[in-house]
């Protein structure tokens, strides 16, 4: 009986392992179209932008006709009203119907308005996308690092392991001092802490790249084992290619908005039309009909007011919205700048661990290792040389990071998919 609850249990083990576990490895390009496919703030804008496109659909649609019936000149006294011979009979039924012609210039301008906002949200959904990339992909290269870092330390951690047992085994010889084993192990102890460090950075990335694929947070899933850098080489700033990002097209987009809301104000002082027919049904006299025009008169004093008001307004709107732009325009040139001009250093550095710095360092731990077989070294030395090669490499693998992250920002600034 206990066998099969523990086979059980076993069983519930693996397959809550299995369906948490993704081991299609994803690939940064798939991430980011997924991002882009299924986070709800993308699919908001989506809706958005359908909403103003059919709103604008029937932004030139009439007013529906207008049915009306009713009695009138009825007596008080109801009895004349069976003297149908009666002249002074004049009670009777009438039915109207009744429709309003707007001006068709100003429906033009409605739906071309309203056409407009639809534009505008469209910017700001490119423009999301935009964020939503940059915070993927610092996301995904913190976590490709951390992964990168641990195998460096499991392979110091069995180099150290290595030099533990080969002291012990001096030490029971006299050939090694106790002290320096317990170093050694305090040492290994740090790499353990280490590794578990790690391994809460990797998951905190994975639970925010899940949030952006908008999946469960404890899905765990393969990357890419292999990032390189793009290079991008140091240049000016390019201020017209800036002014095309999404967010100051967005600004533009909502300007020109702004300008076709105000030719609305301005066509609302234009007339509107519509026609009117009636019959009567008269008792005391022959049935009649009248057909008239009507005519709407925005351009009254206490009317056009606030079509003038509101045309100066949107005025010092549109002002305030060009100095934004250009504010925009400044800032995203200078981080620009700033972030081209950090990666170029940022590299310099990278180079020079990776072509001196750590093979230096790998030659001195290979010459203290040597010595120490020879029991003509020093462990100490010999620890300390590991540590430096090992603090090294952890070193390039940050200033790695700071390339990555560097470039997803410049990426960002500069709107680079």
């Amino acid at each position: 009986m206990k066998k099969r609850i523990v086979l059980l249990n076993i069983f519930c083990l693996a397959i809550f392992n299995i369906y948490g576990q993704d081991t299609t490895r994803i690939s940064l390009d798939t991430l980011l179209k997924r991002i882009e496919t299924n986070y709800p703030a993308i699919l908001q804008y989506q809706q958005n932008i359908q909403s103003w496109q059919a709103k604008a659909q029937g932004a030139k649609s009439w007013m529906p006709p207008t049915f009306s019936t009713g009695i009138m000149n009825f007596p008080y006294n109801l009895s004349m009203v069976k003297e149908k011979n009666d002249p002074m009979n004049w009670a009777g039924i009438s039915f109207s119907i009744e429709q309003m012609i707007p001006n068709q210039t100003k429906l033009n301008a409605k739906r071309d308005y309203i056409n407009s906002l639809a534009e505008v949200e469209k910017s700001k959904s490119d423009w999301t996308k935009n964020e939503l990339r940059r915070e993927a992909k610092i996301l995904y290269y913190n976590r490709y690092v951390a992964e990168k870092k641990q195998l460096i330390l499991k392979e110091s951690e069995e180099i150290l392991q290595l030099l533990i047992t080969t002291s012990e085994a001096k030490f029971s010889s006299n050939q090694s001092q106790l002290q320096t084993i317990y170093k050694a192990k305090a040492r290994l102890a740090e790499l353990n802490n280490m590794l578990l460090m790690l391994d809460g950075a990797i998951a905190e990335s994975n639970i925010g790249l899940n949030i952006l694929m908008v999946r469960d947070v404890n899905t765990t899933f393969p990357i890419d084992t292999l990032i390189a850098p793009a290079n991008y080489s140091f240049s000016i700033v390019d201020t017209l290619d800036i002014s095309k990002r999404s967010d100051i097209t967005a600004l533009n987009k909502y300007i020109q908005s702004m300008k076709l809301e105000q030719k609305v104000m301005k066509v609302a002082v234009r007339p509107d039309f519509g026609v009117r027919a009636e019959h009567m049904q008269m008792f005391g006299m022959p049935n009649q009909w009248s057909i008239m025009g009507m005519m709407t008169i925005p351009i009254a004093p206490w009317s056009s007011k606030m079509f003038t008001s509101e045309t100066k307004a949107i005025d010092f709107q549109i002002q305030s919205m060009r100095q934004e732009k250009q504010t925009m325009q400044l800032m995203a040139t200078r981080m620009s700048a700033e972030k081209l001009t950090m990666l170029n250093y940022e590299n310099a550095q990278y180079q020079s661990y990776t072509k001196n710095i750590i093979p230096a360092y790998e030659n001195n731990l290979q010459a203290n290792l040597l010595a120490f077989k020879q029991n003509t070294g020093d462990f100490f030395v010999l620890l300390d040389a590991w540590e430096m090669l090992l603090m090294k490499k952890l070193e390039a693998y940050d200033k790695l990071f700071n390339i990555l992250k560097l470039e997803a920002e410049y990426e960002y600034e500069k709107e680079i998919r």
